[in-house]
């Protein structure tokens, strides 16, 4: 495993600059680290992300999910806006109480042209998964 190309201020500062959509309505997502073929963000706990029933809802997981995913490849491959998700599989496997979400990212393969990645997320404290995610990212040709 390689070191990544970007550190984590160069990868949050290009999320920040070319995504600014994501921290629409206060800073909600903290990407905390980024390593070989990783990287680990934390979602804080708002109201805007829960659903009725007390619980995250399913599209703000699909979020944080998504976009720990593409900080996890941008950090390897460079600042490459343009690469885009293809393929995200969900399975949600616990209701999360209100409250911030910790999802750790690991790239399975890192091609070319292709990327693919798994994605658990849990509460902070726990170890058990609220939900777990598969990516694939298609990249651009240089």
């Amino acid at each position: 495993m390689s070191a990544p190309i970007l550190t984590l201020a160069e990868t949050r500062d290009f999320l920040d600059r070319e995504f600014p959509q994501m921290q629409a309505g206060g800073r909600a997502f903290h990407l905390e680290a980024v390593g070989p073929l990783s990287a680990r963000m934390r979602m804080e706990g708002q109201e805007r992300f829960l659903r009725p029933g007390g619980t995250v809802s399913g599209p703000a997981m699909m979020a944080l999910a998504d976009y720990v995913l593409y900080a996890a490849i941008l950090a390897q491959i460079g600042p490459v806006a343009l690469a885009v998700t293809t393929s995200l599989t969900f399975n949600f496997l616990r209701k999360p109480a209100p409250g911030d979400l910790m999802a750790e990212c690991r790239l399975l393969k890192l091609g070319r042209r292709l990327a693919v990645g798994e994605v658990g997320i849990t509460a902070p404290g726990s170890a058990d998964l609220v939900c777990h995610a598969t990516g694939t990212y298609a990249i651009p040709p240089r």
